[in-house]
């Protein structure tokens, strides 16, 4: 008979309690697909006492996650405490310098210390998998890592967090502000009360992070990753952008060359004519584009109980197989030091919004300040004149550079007639 896979996990919030339910629930059909059954041995939480709508007695429990790495008995460990450092690193480096598999959720640990783990995993012989760090329930890791292997890949983007997309689609079909619309994500459990890292961009960051090295076999940099967030935006921003025939979504975009690799995240203006545009609520979507297959698309929850534990258990199955493939499918000594390209040299339109006072030159000294840095307009709307005699002012470019556009917002911002920052957004051609 064959030895039953034994499993510890750290971390027993919503995930965690997902994927004992898969365990338990699928145990005999693990088993068939595997051939080996999966044995959860030992858990580990800050909280024993807690009702997780699961039956965790018959585990051995641990106050101390790291003594899971210690236990003989226990061949592979998740992890879905979070954070980049802390007790999940130590965990990491520990479970892996054991001698166990190790899979875990956490995009920040991953995009942070990606690279030294790998190097571990493969030293000891063991599984890295990260497949729920990324779009939760869709598979992307390894749609990338693997169904794309034969593919040049030049461009891979999407939409990666599920609380930025909640809000702008809440924003779009209500017309409430940016503030209102993410108190009631907050209230209703969509954002935690601590929204940083989601509306920010840091979370989408870090899965860019992650999906660029696999997508091109570079070391992974976090730090290389231009990230702005969606406070800016607001209702006026969501209608306007309508009319001009986009939508506004937060994308992480990664774009591959042979001068070196960008990457961003950044609120950005899509066409109503591409497929991501009608990603709405809190539903992921990542595209890949290659040489070979020209472009895929994949689509799915991004975040919650059963998709984000459906694809640590998936990753658990892999480890049950046999398949033992570099962490980031290229081995970490091969993983190349590409050239980060800057964000200055970027080019392409742009979508600006001037709010300001209604008085004579405005208009003339936001033209003088584009035309000093040679940037030309496309279109250019002018709506409402409230009691306080205020305007908005929305202009399209041509293309620019990013390094022009940065200049041309810092001289606007000189004028006494602007009420408000600038907001300005590219328009993305997907």
């Amino acid at each position: 008979m064959t030895t039953p896979l034994r499993i510890g996990i750290a971390g027993l919030g919503t995930v965690g309690a997902g994927v004992i339910k898969i365990i338990q629930t699928h145990a005999d059909t693990l088993q068939q697909r595997t051939g080996q059954a999966f044995e959860i041995v030992a858990v580990s939480a800050s909280n024993r006492s807690r009702d997780r709508g699961v039956d965790i007695s018959g585990y051995a429990w641990f106050d101390n996650a790291l003594d899971l790495a210690e236990q003989d008995n226990i061949d592979l460990i998740v992890e879905l405490i979070g954070g980049s450092d802390g007790i999940a690193k130590e965990l990491a480096f520990a479970a892996l310098d054991s001698g166990k598999h190790f899979v875990t959720a956490n995009k920040a640990l991953i995009a942070h210390h990606g690279h030294a783990l790998a190097e571990l995993a493969e030293k000891n012989k063991v599984g890295l998998k990260f497949e729920a760090a990324v779009a939760g329930g869709i598979p992307i890791i390894k749609a990338i890592g693997e169904g794309l292997a034969a593919n040049g890949l030049f461009r891979v983007y999407g939409i990666m967090n599920g609380t930025c997309n909640y809000i702008l689609t809440q924003m779009e079909e209500t017309g409430r502000d940016f503030a209102d619309v993410l108190a009631d994500a907050q209230r209703l459990g969509y954002a935690e009360a601590d929204p940083t890292f989601d509306v920010d961009g840091i979370d989408t960051a870090h899965k860019l992070a992650i999906l660029s090295s696999v997508a091109y076999g570079t070391k992974i940099n976090f730090d290389a990753v231009h990230t702005e967030g969606i406070r800016s935006i607001g209702a006026v921003d969501i209608d306007h952008a309508k009319e001009l025939g986009y939508r506004i979504k937060l994308l992480g975009i990664a774009e591959y060359s042979s001068d070196g690799l960008r990457q961003r995240v950044r609120p950005c203006l899509v066409s109503l004519e591409t497929p991501i545009a009608h990603v709405g609520d809190a539903f992921n979507a990542v595209v890949a584009e290659g040489d070979f297959i020209d472009r895929t698309v994949y689509e799915g929850r991004g975040a919650g109980e059963g998709p984000t534990a459906s694809a640590v258990v998936a990753d658990v199955i892999d480890l049950a197989r046999g398949f033992l493939t570099s962490p980031f499918f290229v081995p970490a000594a091969h993983l190349s030091d590409t050239r980060h390209l800057p964000m200055s040299e970027n080019e392409g339109e742009y979508y600006l919004r001037f709010h300001v006072s209604d008085t004579p030159g405005v208009v003339a000294g936001i033209s003088s300040a584009l035309s000093e840095e040679g940037v030309s307009i496309d279109t250019m709307l002018q709506r409402g004149n409230d009691e306080e005699g205020a305007v908005y002012i929305i202009m399209v470019t041509h293309e620019t550079t990013e390094h022009h556009m940065r200049r041309v917002l810092d001289k606007i911002g000189q004028l006494n007639s602007l009420i408000e920052p600038t907001v300005v957004m590219p328009i993305e051609q997907l």
